[in-house]
């Protein structure tokens, strides 16, 4: 079939393709196996805009994606397909009628399967116009009185967009030559942010009211929460992609939005207190366990790492409580701890921020994670950015501890020191000659200048040694790591008797047998 055969011969056979398709049982099917995919991937581009035509042509894409497996469809179909998905972007941008909606909920339902095929060949495509075209459309969906429903589904389209091609997309150009209407560049992502801020005020609120106030017996009460919060993630990621937009582009001046920057983060710092006035709420309800929950630690989590001080008496109230959420299938809290990472590393940096983690509890927390991503029961797949902030967030919580009036008798770190066993090694005579140096540091015989450099490297040097002692084989029965212990005492400041405790289970936890704790004992009473 030929588009050179004339207009109204190509509409009638539109017409009877779609006729016949939905009339018989297997009509799609057996026009989808005959090479249906490929006649509208070359034809769709040359129908006249708006023509009926192309409504016809549109149908019969509705019919494929409704009625066959979409994974099928991408996986044997993907050039095809992403050619005509960039075919109805345009049509989404230009049109203004009942067509322009539908065309909306198909590439709303093609874009957001997430299948990589289709994503790789959109990629691929030497013209990204492409994307142009639908973020011309989804703000014009966003700027104008339409149905609610209407709105969701151009921010599901824009989140399956950004997916695609990155967060830069939200400031992408708008003027194309197939437009009139010249569009400031900056307006997509101030329309995206706004229409997601009162999409999550709604949905939270809903949320709140199905899990609290509804009867739990209630049928359909479990679907629609499920619902909503599948609706409630597609807007916590566009809010999260534009946080990470801002913090690349916030400090160029040359950006399209940098005049708008005030008025973004502004949006911002309203939206995160909704969030956390929901998460207040599931305190108050004593909820700790749900995937909404994680994700608004996850999401005020990302936004607080860049600006640490935003709402900084409501997330010093909740710290502790967003540290305690867990995930719907989760043990015990893990994921919530990693996410506020970040943030808890900018606020260490602080002294304040140091007493906010003493007295909430906190490094607790941090601690405890950075012991499941390194200890004996951690997956094989190491997170090395979580424990990098989290080995970062102690370790400016301790440089800190005399200035917070911190003790060093918290049997935690005497954990982690165990979990740190399987994780690092350096050569024993050069661990040996260094902990000799650094008794002479910070033992009772050294100046009162302290040198703080060669202490936190004499210290970060023994400890990757013992972080991997049972790899390399090393016993502990050396006397100069009871008297490093005896030296560590005196320079922390803690209790003789709790110091004894304390460095005795220290021993004692990287003891490997029997005779080996027997040997730590004897030089441990030998040698304090």
């Amino acid at each position: 079939m030929s588009t050179e055969s004339g207009s109204s011969v190509i509409e009638e056979c539109y017409e009877f393709l779609v006729l016949v398709s939905t009339a018989c049982e297997d009509g799609i099917k057996t026009f989808y196996e005959s090479g249906g995919m490929n006649m509208l991937a070359s034809q769709m581009s040359t129908l006249p805009d708006g023509s009926h035509t192309v409504q016809l042509a549109i149908r019969l894409v509705q019919l494929m994606i409704s009625k066959l497996s979409l994974d099928s469809i991408c996986n044997e179909n993907a050039s095809e397909l992403s050619i005509m998905v960039a075919t109805m972007a345009k049509h989404f941008a230009v049109l203004h009628n009942a067509l322009k909606f539908e065309v909306l909920h198909l590439l709303s339902a093609i874009l957001s399967h997430y299948d990589a095929p289709l994503h790789d060949a959109l990629r691929l495509m030497k013209n990204d116009v492409w994307s142009a075209y639908i973020r011309v459309g989804v703000t014009d969906i966003l700027q104008n009185r339409v149905a609610p429903a209407a709105k969701l589904q151009a921010l599901i389209l824009a989140e399956s967009v950004i997916s695609t091609v990155g967060e830069e997309w939200l400031i992408g150009q708008m003027n194309l030559p197939d437009l009139q209407d010249r569009v400031p560049a900056d307006r997509c992502i101030l329309l995206v942010l706004e229409s997601s801020r009162v999409e999550i005020a709604v949905l939270l609120n809903e949320i709140a009211y199905l899990k609290y106030e509804v009867s739990k017996n209630s049928s359909s009460n479990d679907k629609n929460i499920l619902l909503k919060q599948r609706n409630l993630g597609v807007c916590f990621s566009l809010v999260e992609k534009i946080i990470k937009l801002i913090s690349k582009v916030g400090e160029d001046k040359d950006c399209i939005i940098s005049e708008r920057i005030t008025k973004i983060i502004c949006g911002l710092d309203e939206t995160i207190g909704v969030i956390l006035e929901y998460l207040q709420d599931a305190k108050d309800h004593g909820q700790k366990k749900g995937d909404d929950l994680l994700a608004s630690v996850r999401i005020s989590g990302s936004y607080l790492a860049e600006a640490p001080h935003a709402c900084k008496e409501k997330v010093r109230e909740l710290l502790a409580y967003m540290l305690s959420v867990e995930g719907a299938d989760e043990p015990s809290p893990f994921y919530s701890i990693c996410f506020l990472l970040p943030m808890l590393c900018q606020l260490t940096m602080e002294v304040d921020g140091c007493k906010s983690l003493a007295s909430s509890g906190a490094y607790k927390a941090v601690v405890g994670c950075l012991i499941k991503l390194i200890g004996p029961s951690c997956c094989n797949d190491e997170d090395n950015v979580s424990i990098f902030l989290a080995c970062d967030t102690i370790l400016s919580f301790l440089l800190k501890r005399e200035q917070i009036r911190f003790p060093l008798d918290d049997a935690s770190f005497v954990k982690l020191l165990a979990a740190l066993s399987h994780w690092a090694g350096i050569p024993s005579v050069t661990a040996l000659n260094v902990v000799g140096c650094l008794i002479k540091l910070i033992g009772p015989s050294c100046c009162n200048d302290e040198d703080n450099v060669s202490i936190f490297l004499a210290c970060d040097t023994i400890l990757s040694f013992l972080l991997k002692r049972e790899q390399i084989r090393f016993p502990l029965d050396d006397a100069s790591f009871v008297k490093l212990l005896a030296a560590l005492s005196h320079w922390a400041g803690i209790p003789s008797v709790t110091a004894l405790n304390v460095l005795m289970c220290a021993l004692l936890s990287h003891a490997s047998n029997e005779n080996e704790s027997l040997v730590v004992i004897i030089l441990f009473t030998r040698c304090t």
